[in-house]
């Protein structure tokens, strides 16, 4: 594969002349990837990558422009899935690095050995009130 023309330039990154059709959002380098796989989601594509350690993870989204454009700098979502994906999937708005690249935050996610959290703790403590004050009203 080569990577520079005859006259010395590099190739193009994917979405770098903005030409293309899709947006990328890279959630992750792709240098922490040995391989790669894409998922078809309708208009939305997921690339993941596995690591070295075999375990996979999301290293970006392709949003078809059919289902998203560019205002300002900002990505605005045209379809329910774009707009699910923006919202939802991930944890920051993406941030416009040129042509038709942006750059977010991926989703967090906690270890098992972090569970469970303050939050579900105080949703356990509340609910186990609940259900023993609607048990005294029964009697």
């Amino acid at each position: 594969m080569a990577r520079t023309t005859r006259s010395g330039r590099r190739r193009a990154k994917p979405g770098a002349s903005g030409r293309g059709h899709y947006f990328h959002i890279q959630v992750r380098p792709k240098g922490e990837f040995v391989q790669f796989r894409v998922q078809a989601l309708g208009g939305i594509e997921r690339v993941a990558g596995r690591r070295a350690d075999g375990s996979w993870d999301t290293q970006k989204w392709l949003i078809a422009k059919g289902h998203a454009h560019i205002a300002g700098r900002r990505l605005v979502p045209d379809s329910s899935d774009a707009r699910n994906l923006l919202k939802k999937m991930l944890s920051s708005t993406p941030v416009h690095l040129g042509g038709d690249r942006f750059m977010a935050k991926p989703r967090h996610r906690l270890p098992a050995s972090a569970k469970p959290t303050r939050a579900q703790l105080r949703a356990w403590r509340r609910n186990i009130k609940k259900a023993q004050a609607a048990r005294r009203r029964m009697r």
